[in-house]
Order: C-alpha cells, then sequence, then structure tokens
C-alpha cells in the first residue's frame, strides 16, 4: 500500500511540474512575441521618415500667392527678373536725365579747354582735349543783359575755396567754390534763380568741379548760337 501512495503522489507531482513548465513555455512564448513585436514597433518609430515627394505644384498650394507664384516659375525666369546693373552714363548725370548738348556748343568749346560754360542752354562740362569727362550737368549764370551777368571768354582757375565759404560782397554761402576770374566762380548753388554772376552748380557737382579743376586750367565761357540738338559726343 505504501508503495502504491508513492506511486500515486509521484504521478501527481509529474502532473503539477509537467502543467507548471508547460504554462511557464507558454507565458515564455507569449511574452516573448509580445516583447518581439513591441522592439520592432520601437525599431521602427526610430527609423528616419523620408520627406513626402510633393511637386511643386502642390507645394505651391500650400503657399500665400506671392510666393506660390515664385515656387512655380523657373530657376532661369527668377534670374532674369533680378534688377539688372544700371545702364552707364556720362560721369556727372543719371539715367535718363542727362542734359542733351547742341551742335554749336560742342564746337563752340575748343579742345584746350578744361572746363566748358555754354550759356545759351544753361550747361557745362570738363573735358581732355576734347573727349568730354564730366557731364554736360545743368548750371544758372548771371542775369543775362545786367552788371550780374557771366562774363565770356577765356579764362583760368586762380584759386579753390572750401565747402564753407562765404561771400563777402553779398553775405552767401559759395560751396565748393572754383574761382576763374576775379569774384566770379563755379560752387554750388540754386539752379532755379539767377547768380550774381558766377556759375551756379548742383552741390555734388561743385564738389567734383571743386577737386578736379587744378589752378591755371582753362576755362572757356560762350553764348551758342541755336542749332539742332544732337547727341553727346566725346
Amino acid at each position: 500500500m505504501a508503495t502504491g501512495r508513492y506511486r500515486l503522489a509521484a504521478v501527481v507531482a509529474f502532473l503539477i511540474v509537467a502543467g507548471t513548465t508547460a504554462v511557464g513555455w507558454h507565458g515564455l512564448r507569449s511574452g516573448g512575441s509580445s516583447s518581439a513585436r513591441n522592439a520592432s514597433a520601437q525599431a521602427k518609430a526610430e527609423q528616419p521618415v523620408a520627406p513626402a515627394k510633393t511637386s511643386p505644384t502642390a507645394a505651391a498650394s500650400n503657399m500665400s500667392p506671392s510666393l506660390a507664384g515664385l515656387a512655380t516659375r523657373p530657376l532661369t525666369a527668377l534670374a532674369m527678373a533680378s534688377p539688372s546693373a544700371s545702364a552707364a552714363v556720362s560721369p556727372g548725370a543719371t539715367a535718363g536725365s542727362q542734359p542733351a548738348l547742341s551742335a554749336a556748343a560742342r564746337q563752340a568749346c575748343p579742345a584746350a579747354a578744361t572746363a566748358c560754360v555754354d550759356l545759351t542752354d544753361h550747361l557745362t562740362w570738363l573735358q581732355n582735349r576734347g573727349h568730354i569727362t564730366y557731364g554736360p550737368i545743368s548750371m544758372e549764370p548771371g542775369t543775362p543783359g545786367t552788371s550780374d551777368a557771366t562774363p565770356r571768354g577765356t579764362f583760368h582757375v586762380t584759386w579753390k575755396a572750401g565747402p564753407d565759404y562765404m561771400s563777402n560782397e553779398y553775405n552767401e554761402p559759395m560751396p565748393w567754390a572754383v574761382f576763374f576770374i576775379n569774384g566770379v566762380a563755379f560752387h554750388g548753388g540754386s539752379l532755379t534763380k539767377h547768380s550774381h554772376g558766377c556759375v551756379h552748380l548742383a552741390l555734388a557737382n561743385a564738389k567734383y568741379y571743386h577737386d578736379h579743376l587744378a589752378a591755371g586750367a582753362e576755362v572757356v565761357v560762350f553764348l551758342a548760337a541755336s542749332a539742332a540738338v544732337t547727341s553727346v559726343g566725346g
């Protein structure tokens, strides 16, 4: 009887151990499968996602109207739309505003002159051996037919003042004055009001004349005959 009980206990113990082992193995398989799935999902989540391919038209639909128009334009079109360099113009004038020089004025100023002053068209320019190097630019002379008229003739630069020079006679500023006859000079002044005999220039032009006309430079002031306007030559 004792031997039978031992056998029965052994069988029961075997069954219990076997059942526990089976349950544990099933749990391990279930747990392993779940862990594997979690690891796989995490790995996929950590992988970099390639950006979605979007056509320029689709991308432009998400932009503001002004940006959308640029996004769909070819690069060459954008490059062509960029502002180009300004067209070259003669020194002393801005694009589209350079005064025209008459043939009579061009011929009236000798090649030996460094500065030319045309009292007819109120223009002046600088030149080198007859080739225009600056201008023509607008100027305002003295009142014709009065004691304030700008004198005509051939003169030479005698001396130059700085930006703060004042007229002793008229108590008026004469910035960047370049004197070519007693009391008469190129200087910054009004281009709508007659001078007292001097040659008024825009301030920037007056400074240029001051910086580029040396003592002794020849200045010719003349009254050109009326003639057809022609393009600026050099």
